[in-house]
């Protein structure tokens, strides 16, 4: 997500001509985007990073579901 954020920033400094951004090419903003695409559809999933997110996801989920039916005590 930063590297979207940061894409993002770059365009609209770059079209707004603010600083030194407006002598930026447009070709390191492109090459950003084909990294980030690069990165999300391929890289990311070779790595396995999505699929651990995805996991530490459920395991928080397991996790709350088990402190909230063991955490209660009966009376």
């Amino acid at each position: 997500m930063p590297l979207i954020l940061l894409i993002l920033a770059l365009c609209g400094l770059r079209y707004f001509e603010v600083w030194r951004f407006a002598e930026l090419s447009w070709w390191w903003i492109v090459g950003l985007m084909v990294f980030a695409f690069l990165w999300f559809e391929f890289l990311e999933s070779m790595l396995g990073l999505d699929k651990r997110r995805a996991h530490n996801v459920d395991e928080k989920r397991r996790q709350d579901r088990i402190k909230h039916n063991f955490g209660k005590k009966k009376k």
